[in-house]
């Protein structure tokens, strides 16, 4: 889709399903970067990574250990791997928080979604399994992008709307039979498989249930500039105004005291109109709105020292073309390896041309088809009679297999 059509009829409007092919964000999130990312015990506390099993969080002191921090030893909760597993085998759903910059591939979805102008772009990840319901039906306080990375997951996106929601106890206090009544009737569900993106406005009802073993999908908040952020600039500005530093009129009950302070209320209302026409506020409102992004990323030490040449942009990320460290993920699926006489090939689903194999390529294939994901390294190691990168790079031309992230 267009940008321009995208803005013309979807963008703060109406909800927005995308089809995809299931390699389009295989680098953004994968499996065995989860598991390198819980791995990295000391970053997760009871905030950034939660549970949730049908709907009710799981109390922090039931998969959390006491712990100190390692920078000032103060002691607070942090996740146990054995017992988010036990609660995981329960069919408790995984959330980590905050992870917009904790790899390339999900820093590549948070950049683009903010040079686009859209506002700052916080990402959380959610994993869940069939039949277990994270969330009941709920609107966010910030527009939604959902890439769906593993599995399915079908979403039930409902007619209503709440009109523009902000983080604020105001709507954060609303009680689900409120939100019940609100959803209204249904409007959509959708599938979202791997490849997929869905957009829903701010204040737009909706809520989702795995349909595959396993589904995970990153959701990204992008957080638009506000009016409320004007008032905020204008809060800054008038502390630079004597009449808005001056004290109200005393009030004693009368009436000439209360024309007074209608009459002073009238006068500062006038000055926040003007300082809405001053050049110097609109041109703050402008710088503030176009750098109105999270800062992210850029670290070059070695150029700094001038002891190499500078990183391309995004090139950090790499592309997984034939590093020994990326990963490789079954995209199409239905393909498996048959027989035909004395001879072997992969069968490509859809109508796709078979692809010839040895046996020992044929056994090699249906090894890599039965798991999550496999290295170069790790195909070598179980199956020495191959030639690993040959294999891995004639499944990716015939479009079986994506690089997915690693790092």
């Amino acid at each position: 889709m267009a940008p321009e059509t995208f803005f013309a009829e979807y963008h703060d409007r109406q909800p927005l399903h995308l089809r995809g092919e299931a390699a389009k964000f295989a680098s953004v999130l994968s499996w065995r970067q989860i598991n390198r990312l819980l791995d990295m015990t000391h970053i997760w506390t009871s905030h950034s990574l939660k549970l949730v099993l049908d709907g009710v969080p799981v109390p922090a002191e039931q998969y959390c250990v006491r712990a100190t921090t390692r920078d000032a030893g103060v002691p607070g909760l942090q996740p146990d791997a054995r017992r988010v597993q036990e609660w995981v085998r329960r069919g408790a759903s995984v959330v980590m928080n905050d992870v917009d910059s904790l790899t390339p591939g999900l820093a590549a979805v948070s950049e683009a979604l903010e040079s686009a102008g859209l506002g700052k772009a916080q990402a959380n990840v959610y994993i869940s399994w069939q039949s277990h319901k994270a969330f009941p039906a709920h609107y966010d306080t910030h527009d939604v992008w959902a890439v769906q990375v593993e599995g399915e997951k079908t979403w039930n996106v409902w007619e209503g709307r709440a009109e523009w929601p902000i983080a604020h106890p105001l709507f954060r206090g609303e009680g689900q039979e409120h939100h019940e009544r609100a959803k209204g009737a249904l409007r959509a569900k959708v599938v979202m498989r791997p490849g997929d993106l869905l957009y829903l406005p701010r204040g737009w009802y909706h809520d989702a249930l795995a349909e595959a073993p396993a589904s995970v999908h990153v959701a990204y908040g992008v957080h638009a500039p506000l009016g409320m952020d004007l008032v905020n600039l204008l809060f800054e500005r008038a502390l630079q105004d004597v009449e808005f530093r001056r004290p109200l009129p005393r009030q004693d009950g009368s009436a000439a005291a209360r024309f007074a302070l209608t009459s002073r209320a009238a006068q500062l209302g006038g000055r926040l109109a003007e300082l809405c026409r001053d050049p110097r506020v609109t041109a703050a409102l402008e710088q503030m709105m176009h750098e109105f992004r999270f800062r992210r990323g850029g670290n070059d030490l070695l150029a700094a020292r001038g002891l190499a040449p500078p990183v391309p942009a995004g090139g950090a990320a790499g592309t997984g073309g034939g590093e020994e460290g990326a990963a490789f993920r079954v995209v199409a699926n239905g393909a498996r390896p048959v027989r035909r006489g004395a001879e072997f090939v992969l069968k490509a689903p859809q109508g796709g041309a078979a692809l010839p194999l040895t046996a020992a390529e044929a056994e090699a294939v249906g090894w890599i088809l039965a798991r999550p994901d496999v290295t170069e390294g790790e195909l070598r190691a179980a199956h020495p009679a191959v030639d690993a990168a040959g294999l891995l790079a004639r499944l990716r031309a015939a479009g079986v297999l994506a690089t997915v992230a690693v790092a």
